[in-house]
């Protein structure tokens, strides 16, 4: 049989550069071998190259064999990481697509953990986890990047104010005494409530040394409240307490996950970036309030409370 031809490395004249061109959804069973257990994890992976202005197309199918290639590589490895496998991906994009600069690979999947709920019933929780890399031919090490998105809950503290005003004046109104009435700075009123996802996104170019776990918790530490995915009735109000008892804007989430984040962490280096992002999907509203904030650690540090006598 004679050779078919490369049609995608027909060159074109007046043509343009494309800045990413490849394929996305793939989808690959992948075994991460952790210090102290495998993780079984089903992502979903991106990935890109750019493209000459004088060449007609780029060579899709590469994309995927550099997928299998790397994924084999890592099986091998020791020490695994998905940020180490999304960096073998890039590395390897560029070498079998010897005419490209530049290479990009995204990683997203679930994330399952075992919990306890408030009520002590063992849950299985969901979360996203994604990772990220992306070179410049020439480059010693790509730019990598891992993180976790996490769902929870959030209490809004504007309406718990006005509504602990409005019931102080009704008790007034209807002659209870003024320590009665100061009762309820001691407890909870209602508030409206939120279902709050928040993101946290770790980047550099040297190794991130931190687990999934490890970032999950830091954020759940830091919303009104965790949820989960089996709650019988005790566990439903202990819920719906502890989000009352820590009322939070999407602005205070932000701010209590950087905060943790530099308390855990005070020995990563400053170059670092770190992205953390909150979003409430309201419940009395028809829109969803946002915070976002982006930053090397060094900039958070000194811009911090931590470096302050």
């Amino acid at each position: 049989m004679g050779e078919y031809p490369d049609v995608q490395g027909i060159e074109v004249s007046e043509g343009f550069k494309i800045s990413r061109v490849g394929v996305k959804g793939i989808k690959r069973e992948v075994k991460i071998a952790r210090p102290d257990r495998v993780v079984h994890l089903v992502p979903t992976f991106d990935i890109s190259v750019d493209l000459p202005a004088d060449q007609k197309g780029s060579h899709m199918s590469r994309h995927v064999e550099v997928i299998n290639r790397a994924i084999d590589m890592v099986i091998e490895m020791e020490n695994q990481s998905l940020e180490g496998l999304v960096e073998r991906i890039a590395v390897e994009l560029l070498k079998s697509h010897e005419y490209a600069t530049y290479a990009d690979v995204e990683l997203k999947a679930d994330y399952f953990m075992e919990k306890a709920s408030p009520d002590e019933r063992r849950s299985v929780e969901n979360y996203i986890i994604f990772a990220s890399a992306k070179i410049q031919r020439g480059d010693e090490r790509p730019m990598r990047s891992i993180g976790v998105e996490v769902s929870g809950m959030s209490t809004c503290p504007c309406a718990m104010e006005t509504v602990r005003s409005m019931l102080k004046d009704d008790l007034r109104s209807k002659g209870y005494s003024g320590s009665e009435v100061d009762i309820l700075d001691q407890i909870p009123v209602p508030t409206h409530n939120q279902r709050n996802i928040a993101l946290l996104k770790l980047e550099c170019r040297d190794g991130i040394n931190i687990e999934a776990e490890e970032l999950i918790d830091i954020i759940e530490s830091c919303l009104s409240s965790p949820t989960y995915e089996i709650l019988k009735r005790k566990g439903e109000g202990i819920i719906v307490l502890d989000a009352h008892m820590k009322p939070k804007f999407v602005e205070d989430i932000i701010r209590d996950i950087i905060a943790t984040f530099l308390e855990r962490y005070p020995d990563i280096p400053p170059t670092m970036t770190i992205l953390v992002r909150s979003t409430s999907e309201e419940s009395i509203h028809k829109h969803n309030a946002f915070a976002e904030r982006i930053g090397t650690l060094g900039e958070l540090r000194n811009g911090s409370r931590f470096d302050k006598a």
